[in-house]
C-alpha cells in the first residue's frame, strides 16, 4: 500500500518554537507597517521606529488573537503544512483588511455616497485586502517555517 507524500509528512512543534513563529510573524507585520509609512511619504527615522514597535506590537497580537484557535484546530486534524498555514493567513488578513476597508462590511456608519461610490469603495476594499491577503499568507508561512520541523 503506497502513502501519498502528505500521509508521509508529519510536523511537529514546541512551546518555545511557537513563541519565536509569533515573534517572527510580528516582526514581519512591523516591517510592513514601516514600508507603508515609507509609501506614504513619511522618512523620519524616529517615526518610523515608533511604527515598527507598534506594527510588530499589533500584528503579534492579531496574530494570537484570531489565527491561534483556527490554527489550533488545524493542528489537531494533522493539517500542519505550509499550504494549511497560507491559506490559513490568506483567508484571515483578507478578511479583517475587507472589513477594515468598507466599514466593517457596512455594519458602521459610513459616510454618504451614492451608489457608484460605494461600489468602487467596495472594489478598492477587496483589491486592497487581496493584497493584504497575500502579505498575510507569507508571514503565516514564514510562522509556519519557524515553528514546524519534520518529526521523520
Amino acid at each position: 500500500m503506497s502513502q501519498t507524500m502528505a500521509q508521509r509528512r508529519r510536523y511537529e512543534t514546541s512551546l518555545d518554537r511557537i513563541g519565536l513563529a509569533i515573534g517572527a510573524g510580528g516582526l514581519m507585520g512591523g516591517a510592513i507597517a514601516v514600508l507603508l509609512m515609507l509609501f506614504g511619504g513619511t522618512f523620519a527615522i524616529g517615526t518610523l521606529a515608533i511604527a515598527l514597535i507598534i506594527g510588530s506590537m499589533l500584528t503579534a497580537l492579531a496574530i494570537t488573537a484570531l489565527a491561534a484557535f483556527p490554527w489550533m484546530l488545524l493542528h489537531a486534524a494533522g493539517r500542519r503544512g505550509p499550504v494549511s498555514a497560507a491559506l490559513l493567513g490568506a483567508a484571515i488578513g483578507f478578511v479583517v483588511f475587507l472589513g477594515g476597508q468598507t466599514w466593517i462590511y457596512g455594519l458602521v456608519e459610513m459616510p454618504a455616497m451614492d451608489a457608484r461610490t460605494l461600489l468602487f469603495r467596495w472594489a478598492s476594499g477587496i483589491a486592497t485586502a487581496l493584497v493584504m491577503g497575500m502579505m498575510s499568507a507569507g508571514i503565516a508561512v514564514v510562522m509556519w517555517r519557524v515553528a514546524y520541523r519534520r518529526a521523520d
